[in-house]
């Protein structure tokens, strides 16, 4: 038995060896596909085979700056490719990290978020911009030390009041953290995205650049269409209602929609007030 098993041993090695590598390059080719990275690697796939032909058709000088430039590959990827890289890595730690290390959300659930919900709703009525970021496992702390710092209980009274154009606060984005209102008044990296519209505006853009560095969710409402959008990983979602935004957001909290809804106890007018959420 143990004869039969030590000369099966280094085949099953090496399948699995091709099965991790395949693995890997799949998740790879997945996050790269629809960045700016994909027209970067094609280049560089062209330079390796102009290298081979360099090297097969005895090209000495070809080869001597190729080989060259190869030394510096390396260090031109990581500056290149920060954001991607950061956001594989982020990818990757959010999928294999430990039971023991995943934050605990707090014990309000889904009624919590409704908050924000309700208040993106209400700014989305009267156009008025917004830009609410909600952390999730990587902290954003370098950014919340950068506004003003409020550490608040999360209601929809509150975030109306910051994001009125006669409050000082309007001006930034608000950063919910562990289901508090860390900071306002935040400003935030915008996107170095080539891809992006150039319809899209500041708001817009530093709703995509804050979930290209990390892993938290962006709802932004626009000043000048009202409209909504919900932004994770750098992709939009736009013109969303109230029960999509909700899905979206609570989804991404990883929190179940199947709980009823709590009435909001606000004084709003009536066409503000009636909302049907699922």
């Amino acid at each position: 038995m143990l004869e039969y098993l030590n000369d099966y041993l280094p085949t099953l090695r090496n399948a699995l060896d091709i099965a991790l590598v395949f693995v890997i390059v799949y998740v790879v080719l997945k996050l790269l596909r629809g960045t700016r990275a994909v027209p970067t690697v094609v280049g560089m796939v062209l330079l390796a085979l102009l290298y081979w032909l360099a090297v097969a058709q005895d090209l000495a000088t070809l080869e001597f700056v190729l080989r060259s430039a190869f030394f510096y590959i390396g260090l031109i990827i990581i500056v290149l490719f920060q954001s991607e890289i950061r956001q594989a890595l982020i990818y990757f730690g959010n999928r294999l990290r430990f039971p023991v290390l995943r934050r605990t959300r707090g014990q309000l659930g889904e009624t919590i978020y409704d908050e924000v919900v309700l208040a993106a709703t209400t700014l989305a009525s009267e156009k008025t911009g917004a830009l609410i970021v909600v952390e999730r496992n990587v902290g954003l702390r370098n950014l919340i030390d950068t506004g003003v710092t409020l550490d608040a209980k999360l209601s929809y009274d509150l975030l109306v009041t910051i994001f009125n154009p006669s409050t000082p606060l309007h001006d930034g984005a608000v950063i919910i953290q562990n289901e508090r209102i860390a900071a306002a008044s935040v400003f935030l990296p915008l996107t170095k995205n080539p891809g992006v519209s150039r319809e899209l505006g500041t708001r817009h853009r530093a709703a995509i650049g804050v979930t290209e560095g990390s892993d938290a969710v962006s709802v932004v409402v626009s000043e000048e269409t009202g409209l909504i959008t919900f932004v994770e990983n750098g992709a939009m979602r736009r013109n969303l209602d109230t029960t999509a935004l909700r899905a979206l957001l609570l989804g991404a909290m990883e929190i179940s929609v199947t709980e009823k809804k709590r009435e909001p106890t606000k004084t709003m007018k009536e066409s503000e007030t009636e909302i049907t959420v699922v």
